[in-house]
């Protein structure tokens, strides 16, 4: 296996990567959406009531919020504090996947489970994006470990503590974190024959802290909905709070009956994986092709020397999800930690029963991802967004050099593959998170504008829009959400500001508005990122731009 140092050191990296990433500027739409949403809790000292903008929220329940808000009363509204209990679920995650891999295997696989976990390229991109999934899916895998902890010897403390998991991730998002965490322990006890735990009275006491854990959650949506029948959310009324948790939820995601179609594409998740788990993702392909024709050769019978609760939970949360109407690429973060296991288990299996052949080619494979990871760091570095400045090139070589190091050392292969894919994720995220993401996000005209706002001393309650468009990296930096407004409203208005679309500014123009001072600011949706874009030569032609104007 390998060695405390190297493991410790690749970790401490890692650990690096997440740090540095805490302090890169909020993406639009989510991050600075939810980020808001919570500042909004700490501003109003309001925590039962959830708005997104001026309408009330009712798509998914209170929790992230709420450890967004506790840590804003902790450490201030701070795009850093934001991403604090983001970091601390996956860091719990980590921990939850060497302890599933230690319970299921031994401890080396859960040593590397970990390390694959905490590289794997959504999970790295879920402390930089923050969203609901870093708080679902260490939680979730929280439980999951737990829980089989409790299947494996009736003890009480595992049961418990996987209940309360599992109501925190269920008070995250809802349905889907019970689903999750369902399917690979009826597969655990479906292969194991362990049907009768489930008998057991302690199974009762999880139930009530399951209960207690989600309480507050289901108070919360009782008081903003249930108890305001007269309410219309999304075009109706009556809606219910509690019955949309526990039965609606996951429904109008899987019919898009709710949240609207984006995809009828049954296979979007298979090739959406290919980047999410880089760069394990053809380690772990070869991993389900491996134990496919090992279970099929076992016809499933029970050999306890293998768990069914990795696999059988992946294989059967991909084919629920791809039914889904509406998906996205993060979505796929809740079956990483059983990817991670299920990896780690076979390259562990690989090494220990001397199976040079295949741990050669993978060892190639990891090659090939590394130099493609050297290739685009250098196009994003020296062409998309070219490097400035000594210290940018002095980090950037130390961490060429470390993977050189590792890439030349005469080792064993399964050692070099660790390594390798590793140095691989460190590298990239690095060049992403202190150059590519700074560097794209001063295309995002909204937190770029609030800089021009403190540096100029502009009063942030006498700016306004005039349209109920969504601003919210504007509204987090200037911690205070833009005043919606019409022509009509702010027509007898004197020293304000408005916040404008190039199509708005023409119209206030065209009423015959006028106004002293306009700053001007590009913008681009950065999270969906084209070629024109990254193009420096075609890059002005998909750029709008955002204004801030002084009438007077």
């Amino acid at each position: 296996m390998i060695s405390n140092i190297r493991y410790w050191f690749l970790m401490l990296l890692v650990l690096l990567v997440y740090v540095a990433g805490m302090f890169v500027t909020l993406f639009e739409n989510d991050s600075a959406q939810f980020a808001t949403m919570a500042m909004r809790m700490v501003q109003e000292n309001d925590f039962l009531t959830l708005f997104k903008g001026p309408e009330e929220y009712l798509d998914k329940p209170h929790m992230h919020y709420w450890l967004a808000a506790l840590s804003f009363k902790v450490f201030g509204i701070h795009a850093w504090a934001y991403r604090i209990p983001a970091i601390l679920a996956t860091l719990l995650g980590a921990y939850s996947c060497f302890g599933l891999g230690k319970l299921l295997y031994n401890a080396d696989t859960g040593r590397l489970a970990a390390l694959i976990f905490m590289t794997a390229q959504t999970i790295v991109l879920s402390v930089i994006d923050v969203r609901t999934d870093a708080v679902l899916t260490g939680f979730a895998i929280l439980a999951i470990w737990q829980l089989a902890i409790f299947v494996e010897t009736k003890k009480l403390g595992p049961i418990l503590l996987g209940a309360f998991g599992a109501g925190i991730a269920f008070s995250t998002k809802g349905q889907i974190a019970l689903v999750v965490i369902g399917i690979p322990l009826l597969c655990h006890l479906a292969y194991t024959r362990k049907w009768k735990v489930l008998l057991n009275w302690q199974v009762l006491l999880a139930l009530v802290i399951f209960a207690l854990a989600i309480a507050p959650m289901l108070y919360a949506y009782y008081h903003q909905f249930d108890l305001h029948p007269e309410k219309i959310i999304r075009g109706r009324g009556e809606r219910s709070g509690i019955f949309f948790i526990f039965w609606e939820q996951s429904f109008e995601r899987m019919s898009g009956a709710g949240m609207g179609k984006n995809s009828s594409d049954y296979f979007f998740f298979f090739h959406t994986f290919l980047w999410v788990f880089l760069p394990w993702t053809i380690i772990a392909i070869a991993a389900i092709v491996s134990r496919l024709k090992t279970f099929w050769k076992l016809r499933f019978s029970y050999n306890p020397k293998y768990e069914f609760l990795t696999l059988g939970g992946i294989v059967l949360i991909f084919v629920l999800i791809s039914f889904a109407q509406f998906k996205l690429p993060h979505y796929l973060n809740i079956v990483v930690p059983l990817f991670s296991v299920l990896t780690a288990s076979y390259l562990h299996s690989l090494r220990k029963f001397s199976k040079r052949k295949p741990i050669k080619t993978l060892l190639g494979v990891q090659y090939f991802i590394l130099g493609l990871v050297f290739v685009a760091s250098a196009l994003i570095c020296f062409y998309v967004f070219k490097f400035h400045g000594l210290w940018n090139y002095l980090w950037k070589v130390a961490l060429v050099l470390v993977a050189i190091y590792y890439s030349l050392k005469r080792e064993d292969y399964y050692l070099r593959i660790i390594s390798v894919s590793a140095i691989s994720a460190i590298f990239l995220n690095a060049i992403l998170n202190l150059h590519f993401y700074p560097s794209l996000l001063k295309y995002q005209a909204g937190s770029e504008m609030a800089k021009v706002v403190v540096e100029n001393d502009i009063p942030v309650d006498k700016i306004y829009k005039i349209s109920e468009r969504y601003t919210w990296a504007m509204d987090f930096y200037n911690q205070r959400p833009l005043i919606i407004s019409s022509l009509e409203d702010i027509r007898n208005k004197k020293d304000i500001w408005v916040y404008a679309t190039d199509g708005e500014l023409r119209e206030l123009n065209d009423q015959g508005f006028d106004w002293d001072r306009q700053y001007t600011k590009d913008q681009f949706r950065i999270t969906r990122l084209q070629a024109k874009f990254l193009e420096p030569a075609t890059r002005k032609r998909v750029i709008g731009k955002m204004h801030l104007i002084h009438i007077y």
